[in-house]
């Protein structure tokens, strides 16, 4: 299995559910390179470009990042393997290159992949209408849910798609997605994509900057 990418304060029982099923986990831990609220986050770090497992990941060097907004976030794209989504202005160049082959959808939020669950290569859940209205023209399938309901600590409210990542056929979110208002229909929208959505209750649904 190939590695798993997330921060250190992920829940204990998602890190364990990712060695128990093969993943190598890396961990990261915080710095000053970026916000520090959000240096561990590892969508901040890395953009894999697929859902699948073995999609290949583009890593930013401390170099290629600077603290606050837009800079931090030039990696942060949401890429499903068929769509590469970004406020593309601020998109890292080599990060670009590395995507040419996609089609590039431009968005005007920066965290995009923070704003973004990645389903499969034509599905997405997201919370921002910036990030839905284009995909939806660009021939995606887009639930749009409510925003907040997301914890980050530091911060006022933390973004749905940095609590979550594709890992084989599923779906994991780091807490508990249960608790979310609109769990029914974020539940649905994954199972009726042929995957299993799954979620850790013994803590609230957090944002860690996605499972990469």
């Amino acid at each position: 299995m190939p590695a798993k990418f997330l921060s250190e304060n992920a829940s204990p029982k998602l890190l364990k559910y990712l060695a128990v099923h093969g993943y190598t986990v890396a961990t990261l831990s915080r710095n000053d390179t970026v916000s520090f609220g959000i240096s561990d986050h590892a969508d901040v770090w890395h953009c894999r470009l697929g859902c699948h497992d073995d999609s290949p990941l583009i890593s930013a060097s401390a170099s290629e990042l600077n603290k606050g907004y837009p800079a931090e976030a030039a990696f942060n794209a949401a890429c499903t393997g068929r769509f590469f989504i970004h406020r593309l202005d601020i998109t890292a160049p080599r990060l670009l290159d590395a995507a040419a082959a996609m089609t590039m959808i431009d968005v005007r939020q920066g965290y995009t992949k923070c704003s973004t669950v990645i389903v499969d290569e034509n599905s997405i859940i997201t919370y921002d209408r910036a990030i839905a209205a284009p995909c939806r023209q660009a021939g995606m399938e887009v639930l749009l849910v409510r925003p907040g309901h997301v914890a980050l600590p530091g911060y006022d409210t933390g973004f749905i798609g940095g609590a979550s990542g594709r890992c084989g056929d599923s779906i994991l979110f780091n807490g508990d997605l249960s608790a979310h208002p609109e769990f029914n229909a974020i539940r649905a929208f994954i199972e009726d994509r042929g995957l299993s959505c799954l979620w850790f209750p013994e803590c609230g649904l957090t944002d860690i900057g996605s499972i990469v």
